[in-house]
């Protein structure tokens, strides 16, 4: 009977073992050893000592389980003193410029939303399915662990590095930075995602939720492993605020992202900071055209937050090149990143961030073959002589590209994205199509390009220079931009890549309409019916085209509408149909006069295609005319911005203490 009792004992206390969650059985772990390094201490010790270090080891213990900072008692008394230390400083700091109630008010927001942050929670679950389908389509950044993983994370690193600590760390006790940490980067997808999902006044709540969990993460972290979620804060926080129109805020809030990727370089966090720095390097792409790669126009913030300066030494590795650290305090990277695709260069890296980071660069290469074009035109319009104008339009791009042309040349930046996408296999590619639909519109447009020395070969050409691979192109990325129309909310010149598709496509109806225009013309006093076939594929073409690009206009303005006017890519025409309109043959399908042209150079060349350089020139200059207008007019988003009231005093109120730490 004793041994059936011990039998049964054994066996309940092994299903009680099976039943422990992965951190229960961690810190059940580190009880273990913890015993088992105290046990080999005491068979150690000299007999001699043994009286009198048995005192000596009970007063150890004491202070051990007194000094435990994940004690429990402790813990709720650390984080009750933290809290209130916290709350005292955010009061002191914002009662000189915000009224109480104001204060108060604030302070709710976060209370208000966090069960929001709840998996379970089906609203926060619809704005975080809105993030994944727009932001996270094209930047695939790593998830954001839960408690749960948080803290499992935290007691495996404590086993790696040999600390045995008999901790009671659980998802309902994390320490107030590392919670505040993670619910400042949950809090910013989700502001995204309500974005995304037209929700404003929503989004607006809860990025300044996410700023409030923010002003909690300024100290010293207890532990650095909630640097990455600090970072992704940061940066996503900034992208919301540029996609509102604040380019300010978002270059404030990327140079203090770029200083948490400094601290966090080298602690085994290399996953999360590549995808940060591709995610970083993908918006600036789109920064760098909107602002023509002229660095004077940039705003002056060093005054606020100083440059990232590497105060590790040499700190990066000879066989990964660069390391993050060298990246981040880089002089050319810390307005937007330039030069040398690093992240692509790492071999080491995710598919999909080395995919990303070869897609920025070919932007910015693109880019700056637009400036240098329109840098000759205008030369050759005052008819000045040298080339001053062409040499002040190098860039570190330009001259890394030219450096290492058959590598790093646009044409081939692209076809390497797309070698490296095709490895993923088929359910990942269909899952989030971002980067692909990216890879198919910049193949469409390079095809045929000469800035890479690698132009289109002449055959296969069919309706206006385009090719039948790029007309496929063309219309598959139009597609899928109409079947994901949440893509257009993606971060980066998503947006402003299918803008120049429709354009692109503009040309290509323009092409056949003409062409079928004069066959009709020709043979209509013929009676021989030996071109009818062509005909009949040119018109399929045409109503295919045709369907495509009235599908995808109307999806762009109505995302056009919603923008501010400096973020706004081209206003295209409808086509020349309907009952209003003559049918000249003379006369174009679709008049791309009447564009009003996006203020990126880049972008006007794909309307201006086929334009001599006096009537560019002429339609470049009337086009910034007209948006300047529009944007003294477009009083709405600006007063939005100046008018926001307490979530820019709160904003304020972090760059301010951020400044001093920076220069203390």
């Amino acid at each position: 009977n004793n041994s059936l009792q011990l039998l049964q004992q054994y066996q309940n206390s092994q299903q009680l073992q099976q039943q422990q969650t992965p951190l229960q059985q961690l810190q059940q772990t580190n009880l273990n050893q913890m015993q088992q390094q105290h046990q080999v201490n005491n068979n150690q010790l000299n007999p001699m000592t043994v009286l009198s270090g048995q005192h000596h080891m009970q007063q150890q213990q004491q202070q051990a389980k007194r000094g435990s900072f994940y004690d429990e008692s402790t813990n709720t008394n650390y984080n009750h003193h933290q809290q209130q230390h916290d709350d005292m400083t955010r009061s002191a700091k914002r009662s000189a410029s915000t009224p109480l109630s104001t204060t108060n008010s604030n302070n709710n927001i976060v209370s208000t939303h966090l069960p929001l942050l709840d998996p379970q929670n089906p609203s926060g679950t619809l704005l975080r399915q809105y993030f994944e389908l727009s932001t996270n389509n094209v930047l695939n950044l790593p998830p954001i662990p839960s408690n749960e993983e948080y803290c499992v994370m935290i007691l495996q690193q404590q086993q790696q590095h040999g600390m045995y600590t008999s901790s009671n760390l659980t998802p309902d006790n994390l320490p107030w930075y590392d919670q505040s940490a993670l619910n400042a980067a949950r809090f910013s997808q989700l502001a995204l995602g309500a974005l995304c999902n037209d929700q404003v006044g929503l989004a607006l709540e809860l990025s300044n939720a996410c700023v409030l969990c923010l002003k909690n993460c300024v100290e010293e972290p207890s532990h650095k492993s909630c640097l990455s979620a600090v970072a992704r804060a940061y940066l996503l926080h900034g992208i919301f605020r540029s996609l509102r129109g604040d380019m300010v805020r978002y270059f404030k809030y990327r140079r203090v992202c770029m200083t948490q990727i400094y601290m966090l370089d080298g602690e085994q966090q290399d996953e999360t900071v590549d995808a940060l720095l591709a995610a970083m390097s993908f918006h600036d792409a789109w920064a760098y055209m909107m602002y023509n790669a002229t660095e004077d126009a940039l705003p002056d913030i060093d005054g606020v937050l100083p440059r990232v300066c590497n105060h590790k030494g040499c700190g990066s590795d000879a066989s990964t090149g660069l390391g993050c650290s060298q990246v981040v305090t880089d002089p050319m990277n810390q307005m937007w990143i330039q030069g040398e695709p690093q992240i692509f260069l790492k071999n080491e890296a995710r598919v999909v961030d080395r995919s990303l980071d070869a897609i920025s660069c070919a932007v910015r290469s693109c880019c700056d073959q637009a400036n240098r074009d329109f840098a000759q035109m205008s030369q050759s319009m005052s008819g000045g002589g040298g080339g001053e104008g062409v040499l002040d339009m190098t860039t570190p791009t330009s001259l890394a590209v030219m450096a290492s042309e058959d590598e790093l040349c646009s044409r081939n930046m692209v076809l390497s994205a797309q070698a490296l996408l095709n490895q993923k296999n088929a359910h990942e590619r269909v899952t989030k199509p971002g980067l692909i639909m990216m890879i198919t519109a910049m193949d469409a447009f390079l095809e045929n390009s000469d800035q890479d020395g690698s132009g289109g070969d002449g055959g296969g050409a069919e309706e206006g220079g385009f090719s039948e691979t790029q007309i496929q192109n063309l219309l598959s990325a139009c597609e899928m931009a109409i079947k994901h129309p949440m893509l257009l909310h993606s971060p980066g010149p998503v947006y402003h890549m299918m803008s120049n598709a429709a354009v692109l496509l503009c040309h290509l109806l323009n092409g056949l309409h003409a062409k079928c225009s004069m066959r009709d013309s020709s043979s209509a006093g013929n009676s021989n019916d030996g071109g009818a076939g062509g005909n009949n594929n040119e018109s399929d073409l045409f109503y295919e085209t045709l369907d495509t690009f009235m599908s995808i206009r109307k999806l762009l303005n109505m995302h056009r509408q919603n923008l501010p006017v400096r973020l706004r890519c081209h206003a295209i025409p409808r086509p020349n149909i309907g009952p209003s309109k003559k049918t000249d043959p003379e006369t174009p399908f679709i008049d791309l006069g009447e564009t009003l042209m996006c203020s990126c150079r880049g972008c006007q060349g794909f309307v201006l295609m086929g334009c001599s350089p006096c009537v560019a020139a002429e339609r470049s200059l009337q086009s910034s005319k007209v948006q300047a207008v529009q944007l003294e007019s477009d009083g709405d988003f600006q007063r939005e911005i100046d008018d926001l009231g307490d979530f820019n005093l709160d904003d304020d109120a972090l760059f301010s203490i951020l400044s001093r730490v920076a220069n203390n």
